[in-house]
Parts: structure tokens; C-alpha cells; sequence
């Protein structure tokens, strides 16, 4: 498996993962019915951000971006999303992704990395990123409405670097 910045080319495959990510409503705060021109404008990085793949071959395998959790004076902190392909999940292709965002974090000087909004429920997600070592540093209860589970929450994550 090769990580790489994301190339045109690419997005075909990109795209796919996301629509399906999204429309389960299971892990992301994303509208499931947005369509493919704003999934790209949320997801395609501009620097200092950046978007890569996960690849095997031609096939992508799942997808991250990352870049400053804020502007201004937040701009320090970096935040980054990732989505692996349905077929792919359980082949460690979101802790490549995972090790990839939080090395060009600090490659690039971040003083640390903050995930904003993983759902509670999300054990696979919660468990990497807590075995990368990311602390919940709070939780907003009731705050993500998942399709079977009802209401649970969101933790924001945090690792300093």
C-alpha cells in the first residue's frame, strides 16, 4: 500500500468512498444527500492543507486530509479526516492514513493535532486514534443523531506534540 497526495485521476474513487461514507450517517457530520461538487470542495485541501490516498495498484483504499484545525491564532493545530473504503476496513489502512496525517503534522511544525467530531459509537476510530495516542478531551452528548443508535455523542481528540 502506497500513500500519496491525492491526483485528479483519483477522484472518481475518492468520490465513491465518500458518498458511501456519508449516506450511512454513521460516523460523519456530513449531509448525506450532498452531492458530488460540494464533497469535493469539503474534502479537496488547499495549502498548507493536504489531501492523499491510500493505494494498492490503481484501486484507492481510503483517503485523509488534513491541514489547520482554525485560522489565525488557532492556526497552530492541525485536524485531519479519513475514510477507507467498505472492502478495505480492517487491512490498517486508516492507521497508515492516521500515521501519515500526524507525521506531516509534525513535519510541518503543527504543536498538535484535534479531531473536532468523532462519534462516540465509532469504536474502530475512537480505539486507533486513542492507540495513536489522541486523549478525549470532552464530549458533546446527544450532539450526532446515528441511523440505529439515536443519539450519541461526539468527543473532540487531541494529541500534543
Amino acid at each position: 500500500m502506497e500513500i500519496r497526495e491525492v491526483i485528479e485521476s483519483d477522484w472518481p474513487q475518492v468520490w465513491a468512498i465518500i458518498h458511501d461514507v456519508v449516506r450511512r450517517q454513521e460516523t460523519f457530520t456530513y449531509d448525506p444527500v450532498m452531492g458530488e461538487g460540494e464533497a469535493r470542495g469539503i474534502w479537496i485541501e488547499r495549502p498548507p492543507g493536504v489531501t492523499v490516498v491510500a493505494v494498492e495498484g490503481d484501486r484507492v483504499l481510503g483517503t485523509a486530509k488534513m491541514g489547520p484545525n482554525r485560522a489565525g491564532p488557532g492556526a497552530h493545530v492541525s485536524t485531519a479526516s479519513f475514510m477507507v473504503y467498505g472492502e478495505a476496513r480492517g487491512r490498517g489502512v486508516g492507521t497508515k492514513l492516521c500515521e501519515q496525517a500526524l507525521g506531516w503534522a509534525q513535519g510541518s511544525g503543527y504543536a498538535g493535532m484535534q479531531f473536532n467530531a468523532v462519534v462516540e459509537s465509532n469504536r474502530t476510530a475512537v480505539d486507533l486514534y486513542r492507540r495513536l495516542g489522541f486523549a478525549v478531551i470532552g464530549t458533546v452528548p446527544g450532539a450526532f443523531e446515528h441511523p440505529t443508535l439515536g443519539r450519541v455523542g461526539l468527543h473532540v481528540m487531541y494529541q500534543q506534540f
